[in-house]
């Protein structure tokens, strides 16, 4: 590299497993950066899951996510490094290394080039120059490499001239005829012409050296800034569940432990109940032993004085009595229930945990040939469309759109969530969305809801939703693949930016009574701009 924060700046972005920069860089729990795929092959190549650079273990396998901020960092330091490769150097004059074309054995160190002979020279093969009369006139010029790239091409003859209207060198019969009526100079004018202007060039290089090092800087300390927020997050976030964890430990264990308690308490009531009435039915035994003697003695008086102290009823009341122990914790566990919710709703909203609940609900498009307007040419594998603005004189069919470029998907859904992505890259003009199965096919209707259409658009370098009326929506960044999602039940349909995981807009509050389907439209083109196809991609598949 050029510099040495140049030289520092892409060690940072190199992934110390294929020592390369980062493609898709994932964080370790550890805190170290390598390309997904290095890492995943890494683990799946090893018994153990550990860190390939501190050699930290993770029990189980961690779940990985691609760090955004790194991978835009290493993006931009892999279009810098190409930019650079195909800016070739300047060719600079190496007299040192110039030999001479004359020796034929051993070669010695050139010492002037000519530019009539087009051959380099030695001390000792430039001595008929010096002397010869004819020789003598020849242009003698410090030794040079490729003297033929100074010939004209056309003329075989040396370049001694300058084409200011062309920018080009050209020979004395270029300028009277291809160059004829330009501002010709000759080459030692232009050089000091352009000598002129020298330090003001160094000036500006030196200025441009100077921005782009304090970007690299501030990319630099703004990736620091970033590493460090991160760092700090990460531990306050781990620090806030760990104490919810240790709270719900403890509130578990004091649950546990005032339901053993009640659980105890009822167990010693019962046990006392039962050994009292086990004495009782004890007794009552007894009397009807000592009843069933009197009732068979023949002594009259004995058995009537006895009689009604063994038949009388025992004083205790068991009728009401029983041992249930209100063990109810309902009101607990509603609570616990709904903090839990309330916890998956927190850690839905973030990004990277929303687009991947979306993804469980992806599904496989195909589109469909028969909605295809005239102009529509679909790939073999059913997942490109392309507007060739050629009418291909299709059959008729009910299903076909006739005014504008619009094709649907195959599959069509009424009920529960599905989601799908479209690549829009390279396109300035396009709409996405879904619509319903009776929508107008054949005449000139708004893209409205109202009319069965929850689309989204970019045209003339605008993106916009059709809720009612149109209206505009801003975005940081230019698009280069949208997320679709519709929750078909809650009457909802969201778009989203699949790159930078963020909510663009959502269609809420409607009642789909019909088959919905997946829309699409490559509008016209724009000069030969809006070519690109509209491509349903793949889903990555969720961990």
């Amino acid at each position: 590299m050029a510099t040495a924060s140049c030289l520092l700046s892409e060690e940072k972005f190199l992934c110390s497993v294929c020592l390369d920069v980062f493609t898709e860089p994932v964080s370790t729990p550890c805190g170290h950066n390598f390309c997904r795929a290095c890492i995943h092959t890494y683990w799946d190549n090893s018994d153990i899951c550990q860190c390939p650079f501190c050699k930290r273990a993770f029990s189980p396998r961690p779940e990985l996510h691609v760090n955004t901020i790194m991978s835009e960092l290493a993006a931009e330091l892999k279009k810098s490094v190409q930019v650079k490769a195909s800016t070739p150097d300047p060719q600079l004059t190496e007299t040192a290394n110039i030999l001479c074309d004359i020796c034929s054995e051993i070669k010695e160190k050139a010492v002037k080039s000519c530019l009539i002979c087009l051959t380099s020279f030695c001390e000792v093969h430039l001595e008929p120059h010096q002397r010869v009369a004819v020789l003598k006139s020849h242009t003698l010029i410090d030794p040079v490499r490729d003297l033929d790239g100074r010939m004209c091409k056309k003329h075989n003859k040396i370049t001694e001239l300058y084409c200011r209207t062309d920018q080009a060198s050209i020979c004395v019969l270029c300028f009277k005829s291809d160059h004829k009526g330009h501002n010709i100079v000759s080459l030692e004018e232009e050089y000091e012409a352009v000598m002129a202007k020298k330090d003001d060039a160094m000036a500006n290089i030196q200025k441009m050296i100077q921005s782009r090092s304090e970007k690299i800087s501030e990319i630099e300390n703004s990736f620091d800034v970033c590493q460090r927020e991160a760092e700090k997050e990460k531990e306050a976030s781990v620090q806030i569940l760990a104490d919810l964890i240790c709270f719900l430990q403890r509130s578990q264990a004091e649950l546990v432990e005032v339901i053993e308690e009640k659980h105890k308490a009822g167990k010693e009531k019962a046990e006392g109940f039962l050994k009292e009435l086990r004495m009782e039915v004890a007794e009552l035994e007894n009397r009807s032993s000592q009843l069933e003697q009197l009732s068979q003695s023949e002594d009259h008086h004995l058995f009537l004085q006895n009689f009604q102290t063994l038949c009388s009823p025992l004083e205790k009341d068991w009728a009401n009595i029983d041992v249930h122990s209100d063990l109810s914790f309902e009101a607990v566990r509603g609570t616990v229930t709904l903090l839990k919710q309330r916890v998956d709703e927190i850690m839905e909203e973030l990004p990277e945990i929303k687009m991947e609940k979306m993804r469980e609900h992806a599904v496989d498009l195909t589109l469909d040939p028969d909605t295809a307007y005239c102009t529509l040419v679909i790939s073999q594998d059913g997942k490109q469309v392309t507007n060739v603005y050629i009418d291909q004189k299709l059959p008729n069919n009910p299903k076909r759109f006739y005014m504008f470029p619009d094709i649907l998907a195959k599959e069509g859904f009424t009920t529960g969530k599905f989601y799908y992505e479209v690549q829009v890259k390279g396109k300035t003009c396009w709409t996405v969305g879904v619509v319903r199965e009776s929508v107008e096919r054949k005449g000139d209707t708004t893209l409205s809801s109202k009319n069965g259409f929850w689309t989204f658009r970019l045209d003339e370098g605008n993106y916009s939703i059709f809720e009612n009326n149109s209206a505009k929506i801003t975005l940081k960044e230019e698009l280069q693949k949208v997320g679709i999602f519709v929750d078909y039940n809650k009457g909802v349909v969201s778009f989203y930016n699949v790159d930078s995981k963020s909510h663009i807009y959502s269609y809420t509050g409607h009642r789909f009574t019909e088959k919905l389907y997946p829309y699409f439209c490559p509008e016209v083109s724009e000069n030969g701009t809006n070519s690109a196809p509209l491509i349903i991609t793949p889903v990555p598949q969720t961990h």
